[in-house]
């Protein structure tokens, strides 16, 4: 089995310990995330991973020929290529085994078959052609062309010049090209940060069903629950290994964190008062030797320290200013660019308080659609109408390019924020991850992502009562995320919003409007649901399980709102009579739903005891003599990818079987 493994690995950066005596074991088949606040060293440890920095001690151990995949967070351009011969330039190593099986068939040619030389050179020949094989590089035009349309590549995209592609699908190709690489261990560095809720998605499947190891670093809880069943996390220099997804995690560094924090505090009194005794003392001729113990004892205390995420801060909002009943009214909404109509006769009304996402793929008309209702787009059709009272706030990416000047972000900030607020500033910047010296960086050296995060607290401090927000989690880690999530669900007023992380769409809205991109140059429909984001992915997965059993129109087909069935909250159009049960056949259902119901019981009982078992693996898992060791860490983690395959088989199991009940009520 490929492995890449770290015994005892340090690095500093001047007198900061990065990394101290990191030891991490990596194998085909490890699903693993990479935790740790911003600034732990995260990216410079999958730097070191993957070999493109050297530490300053410790030992690596790699097994031969494992192959290793890495991609950074940015910073990656391409020139020169068609988006599909860069594609394919994945399948250079496999190209230069090919070179070397040809030199191999012409060494054969002139070696005499009965020596020693000649049975070496057909046992290295038929070593490479498995290999060749095994890579997948005789099927690549269907692996590249699956790999670039999963990550939202059109077809007529193939043959344009790398060079014409934006910054972010810059990084959808570099994504596209480790994927395709198929490594034995791929190491990915926020690679959700370009991706939308599609290319999301079909990344998550990737994983999945990926045979190879790899080790992600994402702000996106979602993402990384459905794709690894270990965490490793980094803290001031240690690393430190727990076993279950991203949220198992989560709840059990809670409780270790818990524990510190009252270990802090505790600590933080006793500094308070021996500060206080050697104050008191210092200066008293009979009390000076005792005063010195003090201050020795003092030096020689250990500090706790306590990790960024437990310092929680609330963000105050200021209060909004009080609106009528409707927030707001579209009416006949239409735009076009060109002959391209994007969005046709959309009519929506929203109550103050009510919080809207709005999806739908690429192209859709989401940014469209929010640019108009924030007035930023006045080349429309229909009308747009704010209720009584409605001051309205707009943030999108482009707003971060008008943050230049030589003003520092603490100066930038106290001067746009309320009075009220001003002691609060420094605070709310660490929330948005400016700490330190941060705040006195003039505005003109900020990166792109930097001015985005302080643009929205900049809206934030203003009292309105109508947010718009255009991807407002870009470029926030998740301590961010949730103090953002946690002071926008508390928001009196009403916000509409777009978002790719789906635990953020699933937590905020409580209403989801649908926009499906345009065919041609007819525009796409669009539904509205009376629900949150998690209502709208269960009613698409309702409806396209009826259409595939059905033999109707496939899951994505364009339909129209009034050939649905009625939205939950919303009054049905002209609703059918409900006809009764047919004699004889209620009888029968009642019968078949009752050994459902036995069936699904069994089931439980079943999946009840596969996660006990996998729950033990786990602890196993987490035992430092067992992680500690390799092969005691390769077999149990074995047993545990085999019981998480079960449990996952037994749990699509009782889906369909609960569907199929529900079926017959």
């Amino acid at each position: 089995m490929a492995f890449v493994q770290f015994s005892r690995v340090s690095l500093a950066f001047g007198d900061r310990d990065i990394l101290r005596e990191v030891s991490l074991n990596l194998a085909a088949g490890s699903k693993a995330a990479l935790a740790g606040a911003n600034g732990a060293g995260k990216s410079t440890l999958m730097k070191v991973i993957s070999g493109e920095m050297q530490a300053d001690s410790g030992d690596r151990a790699m097994q031969k020929g494992c192959r290793i995949s890495y991609l950074p967070q940015s910073g990656i351009v391409h020139r020169g290529k068609t988006l599909r011969e860069e594609a394919e330039t994945a399948y250079s190593a496999i190209a230069a085994l090919l070179d070397r099986m040809d030199c191999l068939g012409r060494e054969l040619e002139k070696t005499s078959r009965d020596g020693g030389r000649t049975a070496a050179l057909l046992e290295e020949h038929h070593r490479l052609q498995e290999a060749v094989e095994n890579s997948g590089y005789y099927r690549r035009e269907a692996s590249v062309s699956s790999v670039l349309t999963g990550l939202g590549f059109v077809s007529s995209d193939l043959d344009r010049q790398t060079e014409e592609f934006s910054g972010g699908w810059q990084m959808r190709i570099a994504l596209a090209k480790v994927l395709l690489e198929n490594p034995d261990i791929l190491l990915l560095d926020e690679p959700t940060n370009y991706l939308d809720i599609e290319a999301r998605s079909w990344l998550e499947s990737w994983l999945q069903s990926c045979t190879g190891g790899y080790l992600l670093v994402s702000h996106d809880r979602y993402f990384l629950d459905v794709t690894i069943n270990e965490v490793y996390e980094l803290f001031q220099g240690d690393l430190k290994h727990y076993a279950g997804n991203y949220t198992s995690y989560e709840k059990t560094r809670a409780a270790e964190l818990e524990s510190l924090l009252k270990r802090y505090q505790a600590q933080q009194e006793e500094i308070a008062k021996t500060e206080a005794l050697i104050r008191r003392f210092r200066y008293k001729a009979s009390k000076a030797a005792f005063a010195q113990e003090l201050i020795k004892r003092l030096e020689k205390m250990e500090p706790i320290e306590i990790p960024e995420s437990l310092k929680r801060i609330a963000i105050p909002l200021p209060p909004p200013t009080h609106a009528g009943r409707t927030a707001l009214t579209l009416e006949g909404i239409g735009k076009s660019y060109g002959s391209r109509q994007v969005i046709s006769g959309l009519d929506l009304s929203l109550d103050s308080g009510e919080k809207l996402v709005v999806v739908g793929r690429n192209g859709a008309g989401k940014t469209t659609l929010l640019r108009i209702i924030a007035g930023r787009d006045s080349d429309y059709e229909g009308s747009v109408k704010y209720g009584a009272g409605i001051a309205a706030g707009y943030f999108s990416q482009d707003i971060a390019e008008t943050l230049t000047g030589s003003q520092s972000v603490l100066e930038y900030l106290e001067a746009e924020a309320p009075t009220a607020l001003i002691p609060k500033v420094r605070d709310m910047l660490g929330a948005f991850l400016f700490r330190g010296d941060d705040v006195f960086k003039p505005l003109s050296v900020l990166s792109g992502g930097e001015k985005s995060r302080l643009a929205l607290l900049k809206m934030l401090l203003k009292p309105m009562n109508l947010l718009i927000l255009d991807e407002p989690t870009n470029h926030l880690d998740l301590q961010s995320k949730d103090i953002l999530l946690e002071c926008l669900k508390k928001f009196a007023g009403t916000v509409i919003f777009v978002s790719h992380d789906r635990s953020f769409m699933e937590a905020l809205s409580t209403k989801t409007l649908e926009l499906q991109a345009s065919r041609g140059t007819a525009a796409g429909n669009h539904r509205l649901f009376y629900g949150d984001y998690g209502y709208y992915l269960d009613r698409l997965a309702r409806e396209g399980a009826e259409n595939n059993e059905g033999g109707s129109l496939p899951p994505d087909s364009s339909r129209s709102a009034s050939s649905l069935p009625p939205l939950s909250g919303a009054p049905p159009r002209n609703p059918p009579p409900s006809p009764g049960p047919a004699p004889g056949r209620d009888k029968q259902r009642q019968t078949l739903i009752r050994r459902l119901e036995r069936q699904e019981e069994e089931i439980l009982k079943a999946l009840e005891t596969l996660e006990t078992k996998k729950a033990a693996l786990e602890t196993e898992l987490a035992r430092p003599d067992v992680y500690s060791s390799g092969e005691k860490a390769r077999s149990v983690k074995a047993a545990l990818d085999e019981a998480a395959l079960a449990v996952e088989a037994k749990t699509r199991e009782w889906e369909e079987k609960a569907a199929e009940r529900e079926r017959y009520r």
